[in-house]
């Protein structure tokens, strides 16, 4: 018995893994199953590669690249505008290295109670790798009417 709840927990654990590798736009596409579908099928492969073209409506535009981070509306030419603008992040790798002044505790005077606070000024260094995430414009997307009018993917 306890070799079958073994066995369960195994499948059960290594079953809510797999589920959790499901890429974002994969969601997106089973979560909204009725836009997807209503798509021509060349939309569809475009969307699964999360990319788009003109003419796509916002829909579509979500399934393939997802919720925007950044929204602006207005009007051209009597039509209204919606540009969408998706950030991305770079890693940057640094070296870092610094030197300063810093009050220090030690036994330098004898006070009442025994050994307190010295008041001198210790000097220190140090340094570090690190890594610094560095905000860029990924893709933007305008809509003139609901529809892809123009848009731009890659680091802008």
């Amino acid at each position: 018995m306890k070799t079958h709840l073994l066995r369960l927990s195994v499948c059960v654990l290594a079953l809510a893994t797999l589920a959790s590798c499901v890429n974002p736009r994969e969601k997106r596409i089973a979560n909204n199953p009725t836009i997807y579908n209503a798509l021509p099928t060349n939309d569809q492969v475009l969307i699964q590669q999360g990319r788009i073209r003109e003419g796509l409506n916002k829909e579509a535009v979500f399934l393939a690249l997802g919720r925007p981070d950044q929204v602006a509306t207005g009007k051209k030419s009597g039509k209204n505008l919606e540009k969408w603008t998706y950030m991305g992040s770079q890693p940057v790798f640094t070296n870092t290295y610094g030197m300063g002044m810093g009050m220090g505790w030690g036994g330098g005077f004898r006070g009442r109670g025994g050994y307190g606070y010295c008041g001198a000024w210790d000097p220190y260094w140090g340094g570090g790798q690190g890594i610094v995430y560095v905000p860029y414009k990924a893709a933007s997307v305008t809509f003139t009417n609901n529809r892809v009018t123009e848009y731009i993917q890659g680091p802008q």
